[in-house]
C-alpha cells in the first residue's frame, strides 16, 4: 500500500520500490467511564477528608478546653497530636487533588495512531547507484 509521498519518491528517484506499511496499535489509555470512576473516587475521598477535618476540629476545640481545665501534660500532648493529624489531613486533601490532575494528564496522552515506515529493499550498492544517479541527473 503506497501513499502519495512514496509514489512521489519513486518518481523522483526513478525506481520501483516495495514498501511495507506497519501500523501501530492505538493505545487508548483510559475510557470515559474510567475518568468517571476516578472522579467519583476523588469526590468520595474528598468528602471523607472534609468530614474528618470538621469532626477533628470540633474535637480539638473540646480537648483544648479540657486541657486548660485539667492542666494535665497528657491532655496537652493529645491536643498536639490531634493538631498534627488535622494538619496532615489538610495536606492529604491537597495531595489527592494534585494526584488526580496528574493522573488525568498522563492518562489523556495517546500513542500515535498510525506509523508508516518506508523500507528500501536492496543492497547498499543498489542504493548508492540510485543516489548517485539522482545527483548526476541534477537532483
Amino acid at each position: 500500500m503506497k501513499n502519495n509521498v512514496s509514489e512521489g519518491l519513486d518518481k523522483v528517484l526513478n525506481i520501483e520500490s516495495e514498501y511495507e506499511v506497519i501500523e501501530a496499535e492505538t493505545q487508548t489509555s483510559k475510557k470515559p467511564e474510567d475518568f468517571q470512576e476516578i472522579d467519583s473516587d476523588y469526590k468520595y475521598a474528598r468528602e471523607n477528608l472534609y468530614g474528618v477535618i470538621e469532626k477533628g476540629t470540633e474535637a480539638l476545640d473540646t480537648l483544648i478546653e479540657l486541657a486548660k481545665a485539667s492542666e494535665h501534660p497528657r491532655a496537652f500532648e493529645v491536643v498536639s497530636q490531634l493538631t498534627k493529624t488535622l494538619v496532615d489531613a489538610n495536606k492529604d486533601l491537597l495531595d489527592i487533588q494534585k494526584k488526580v490532575k496528574d493522573l488525568k494528564k498522563t492518562e489523556e496522552k495517546e500513542a500515535p495512531k498510525n506509523v508508516t515506515n518506508a523500507l528500501f529493499v536492496g543492497s547498499t550498492a543498489e542504493l548508492q547507484k540510485l543516489v548517485n544517479g539522482r545527483n548526476e541527473n541534477g537532483g
